[in-house]
């Protein structure tokens, strides 16, 4: 519900916010979102001192000054959490222990909608666990979302939750102005590398091959043959073997012969092409 004197989202630039969205980040957006819609774009109109969703939809079409980018990290969804589905974790800190006792090289993994950073830092105390070398890359749409996980300060409210062994590893608390933060430790920051990356561009930048790749929770907001494209480029990028963590509500590897089942939302790569 909007308040008076505040700009009304009609339903011609829903649509087309919708739209919009879908061509730049591939995300789908329901008819019922229409609310959430007007609620998190409102913010942009307030900061620019736009009177319409009409006239802001046309600057970020224009994108003069980079609104494209401050629009598709409005209508990001950032729900995560510290060693959220811990099943992937165990069956991760298992894979790490067997690489480190039968390769040579650091373990890869790409942690590929990384949000606002607690995944990576979570896989990163994983490997670090297990005694595995490793290299974690982090990547994410949302600028915004980026910065917060490489500055990896969390309010203390968001880690209470977590074991102490985990607290301990993780974190560094916060004393006088920092009083009531946690601050990731310094022995974990060179395992983890950020980067901004759209999963549904054109071309990413060169890197792999991979021996796990995290896609949780994302690819529920694309359509099928989005869905089927993103998997062959994983695929691309993957050791065989390697391990593919994905939501707890989704299995677009399942049916695929390039990937079979190896743990609760968990798939490993077979080494066959993707169909």
């Amino acid at each position: 519900m909007s308040v008076p004197g505040e700009a009304l989202l009609g339903q011609a630039d829903f649509e087309l916010a919708c739209r919009l969205i879908g061509d730049y980040a591939g995300i789908r957006i329901s008819p019922h979102k229409r609310q959430m819609v007007h609620n998190r774009l409102s913010r942009r109109l307030r900061v620019l001192g736009l009177d319409s969703f009409g006239d802001y939809l046309d600057l970020v079409q224009n994108d003069p000054v980079g609104e494209r980018e401050a629009f598709v990290n409005a209508l990001t969804t950032n729900l995560t959490a510290f060693f959220r589905e811990p099943h992937h974790f165990e069956l991760l800190r298992e894979r790490a222990i067997q690489h480190r006792q039968t390769q040579a090289e650091p373990m890869r993994v790409w942690c590929s909608a990384c949000s606002t950073g607690e995944e990576a830092w979570s896989i990163a105390l994983t490997l670090r666990e297990a005694g595995c070398p490793a290299e974690v890359l982090a990547t994410d749409i949302d600028t915004d979302a980026l910065d917060r996980a490489e500055a990896g300060l969390y309010p203390m409210e968001r880690v209470n939750g977590l074991p102490p062994e985990r607290l301990r590893g993780l974190f560094l608390k916060g004393y006088g102005d920092n009083e009531g933060w946690v601050s990731i430790r310094p022995e974990l920051r060179p395992m983890v590398t950020f980067g901004q990356l759209n999963l549904l561009a054109p071309a990413w930048p060169e890197f792999g091959p991979l021996d796990a790749i995290f896609c949780r929770n994302v690819v529920i907001y694309f359509d099928r043959e989005s869905q089927k494209r993103l998997l062959g480029r994983f695929a691309q990028r993957m050791h065989p073997g390697g391990l593919l963590a994905v939501g707890h509500a989704e299995s677009f590897p399942a049916g695929q012969q390039a990937f079979r089942a190896c743990g609760r939302t968990a798939y490993e790569y077979t080494g066959q092409a993707v169909r």
